[in-house]
């Protein structure tokens, strides 16, 4: 099945049978790289997903405007990342949500009966008590962490993590995440990449013309 890419509208864009395992990543992906491959597929292998709903967020309320590129070119850029039967999506801009609470709701309002997993990395655990709502997503999704380079540590004595050390499961215990009630989540170790969108946004700043 080819990659699924959905602009506009107040509809999904796309339809998830009950009883699926579904990954969410989402993101700035400003811009999408090898790192965000590395996190998409250890993930879905992890956990044994049908497919991962990667939701490109219109604006990260803790990033500057300025450094975000335009969404269809962030969408775009995402394609080559992506497994064969993943979907790209638009889906906070049509629902107008800014936070990854109100998405959430809104997803498991319209696909009751689907096992939803919010997939981060490590790197995002170190900052997660900082998002709005941290508490309530972490009661309505099972969550599943992926190791980052330099974040493992950090991720390991977070906030998050201490707070809800006593709902971690076993990495080998990965397939049941999905299913399991929330609070649950997970803490994937493996081969670590180092790509990240700081990175590359200033190796294009430097390649500019005019620079």
């Amino acid at each position: 099945m080819s990659p699924v890419v959905r602009d506009g509208g107040l509809r999904p864009g796309f339809h998830l049978e009950p009883g699926m395992k579904i990954g969410l990543f989402g993101g700035s992906f400003n811009p999408a790289h090898e790192g965000h491959r590395h996190v998409a597929d250890t993930a879905r292998i992890k956990m044994g997903l049908d497919r991962i709903l990667w939701l490109v967020s219109p604006q990260n309320p803790l990033k500057a405007k300025t450094e975000t590129a335009p969404l269809s070119q962030r969408i775009s850029e995402i394609t080559p990342f992506i497994g064969p039967n993943d979907i790209v999506s638009d889906f906070e801009t049509r629902i107008g949500a800014t936070y990854t609470l109100d998405t959430l709701r809104a997803l498991k309002a319209r696909f009751p009966g689907v096992h939803f997993v919010w997939i981060m990395g490590g790197d995002s655990l170190v900052s997660f008590h900082k998002w709005r709502g941290w508490l309530q997503i972490m009661a309505m999704v099972p969550v599943a962490i992926v190791s980052r380079p330099g974040a493992m540590m950090n991720a390991r004595f977070s906030h998050a993590a201490k707070r809800f050390m006593h709902y971690r499961i076993k990495e080998r215990q990965a397939r049941i995440l999905p299913a399991m009630t929330a609070p649950a989540w997970s803490f994937f170790k493996g081969p670590l990449h180092g790509h990240s969108s700081t990175a590359i946004r200033a190796q294009r700043r430097q390649s500019a013309p005019g620079i």
